[in-house]
């Protein structure tokens, strides 16, 4: 009986898979009545962002065009939040029916889903420091720092050029943040994030290097809902609904007016596909480099830790107890806020906060890799504090009353006798520390570091798979830890003999 069951279940997961592929976009939408589209509130205005006054509800340019897309295909629409690097992904996984965020048309992402005409035209500006009077456009910034969005049109651009610096970027804000420090040479990006994000006095934009478009983005096998898509976007472009839309978000100008003209050999021209680069020795010798990054940061980060980490727990444990106390705030809080909130602090509002205050300008160029080994460093103390306070709770009372009789003062004793004994206890879970540092290292990439991680996206962008990448990723991260793996283990053999 159940072994029936148990077949007819199997049998029902298969026709259901098979009717899932077989199931064309739109046939999805008619069935569910429901268009899910796919965005990043993190884009922020004007984009798709939540209404100030209305919180829980969206709003932005896009979020009409959504809603008049949705009302053309006479479906109701549905927002799912995503991270804006991770909306093709996450279309190509079925996450969503269509991707509609400021995505800009580009051979990457010609060659892996299915874009709809252009709804918008954009110009890629540059925006350098007023006082920087050497940057005069584009050119002029070879050997210079550039920022931009990561897997953007503008990073695509900057990459053609060549000879630039490019530090990528997960947010809008951040780059102008960067540049205004004097972290960055200049800001490469669409002229609507222009618009809202780099109106400060210190900033100028110098020149618009070229047109772009942004467009939705269905799966490859969905090519009826974006065909439907294309019908509906064509209609609000005939009908002057579109142009009301970017009118209504102040992101309407003289170049829209291509748009309702746009045919289908346009559409045709502007998504041929560039033959997708393949995996080289050159993105080899980036993957290397980039695990010397991991190593060199995860290192230094891991030195700073243990040391600190032994501080807190001495303070903690034998220190006055307003030190004592000081030092379990510490612990507390850095264990219990996440590591990437305190990269992000220490790189975006307290180093640029410090500089400020004490007119330091020398090497801002180098706060990214600095704040990188603190926030790591710093982080990780807080959990090596409790493993050197475990280690010293191990040794029996009567060593340290030993030490007493014997004339040693405290500290003495700590010194000699206490704290040799607590770091050879503690060592194997210092060492599986070190191991997941190793790979947490790859957070630091948030705050422009290109390490390992960052290097492998890169790469996947460049050949249009993240199999190959992945997988090379992967093994240098197991050849680095596996060592510090066996370390451990002996470690701890060594130990248990004792």
């Amino acid at each position: 009986m159940w072994r029936r069951l148990g077949l007819g279940l199997v049998a029902l997961i298969f026709v259901g898979a098979c009717k899932a592929r077989e199931e064309s976009g739109l046939a999805r939408l008619d069935r569910t009545g429901v268009l899910r589209w796919g965005g990043d509130l993190q884009g922020g205005e004007p984009y798709v962002f939540e209404d100030p006054s209305h919180p829980g509800r969206i709003t932005g340019f896009e979020v009409d065009l959504a809603n008049a897309i949705a009302a053309k295909l006479h479906v109701r629409p549905v927002f799912v939040q995503q991270d804006w690097s991770n909306l093709v992904p996450s279309l190509e996984r079925g996450s969503f029916d269509l991707a509609l965020n400021g995505l800009e048309v580009t051979p990457e992402r010609a060659g892996r889903v299915r874009l709809s005409r252009p709804y918008f035209i954009f110009s890629a500006q540059l925006v350098t420091r007023v006082a920087d009077v050497r940057a005069v456009n584009l050119s002029s910034l070879r050997g210079h720092r550039v920022g931009t969005l990561a897997a953007s049109f503008s990073y695509d651009v900057l990459r053609e050029t060549g000879g630039i610096e490019i530090v990528s970027y997960e947010g809008n804000e951040e780059p102008y943040s960067d540049l205004e420090a004097g972290r960055i040479d200049g800001v490469l990006l669409d002229d609507v994030i222009v618009a809202r994000y780099a109106n400060r006095p210190t900033l100028h934009v110098v020149e618009d290097v070229r047109s772009g478009f942004y467009a939705a983005a269905c799966r490859k096998q969905d090519a009826d809902l974006c065909d439907a898509v294309d019908r509906a976007i064509d209609q609000l472009a005939a009908s002057g609904e579109l142009r009301r839309i970017l009118a209504r978000w102040h992101v309407d100008n003289d170049r829209q007016a291509r748009l309702a003209h746009w045919s289908a050999e346009d559409t045709h021209a502007l998504l041929l596909v560039e033959g997708r680069q393949t995996f080289g020795v050159r993105h080899l010798v980036l993957f290397l480099h980039g695990a010397g990054v991991t190593l060199l940061v995860s290192s230094v980060s891991m030195v700073l830790a243990v040391a600190l980490g032994l501080l807190l727990a001495l303070v903690r444990r034998y220190g006055a107890p307003p030190l004592a106390v000081c030092a379990t705030i510490y612990i507390e809080v850095f264990r219990g806020t996440p590591v990437l909130l305190q990269l992000y602090l220490l790189y975006f509002g307290i180093m640029p906060a410090i500089r400020s205050t004490f007119g330091i300008t020398s090497g801002v160029d180098s706060d990214a890799a600095v704040a990188a080994v603190l926030g790591l460093g710093l982080n990780y103390a807080a959990y090596e504090a409790e493993i050197y306070r475990a280690g010293m709770q191990a040794i029996p009372l009567g060593q340290m009353e030993a030490a007493t009789v014997l004339g040693m003062s405290k500290w003495l004793a700590l010194r000699r006798i206490l704290v040799p004994q607590a770091v050879r206890i503690a060592l194997p879970g210092v060492t599986n520390d070190f191991i997941a540092l190793l790979k947490d290292s790859s957070l630091v990439s948030v705050i422009t570091v290109v390490e390992l991680t960052k290097h492998m996206a890169i790469t996947a962008v460049d050949v249009r798979s993240w199999a190959l990448p992945g997988l090379l990723c992967a093994a240098l991260y197991m050849a680095m830890s596996y060592p510090l793996s066996k370390l451990s283990q002996r470690l701890e053999a060594r130990l248990d003999r004792k």
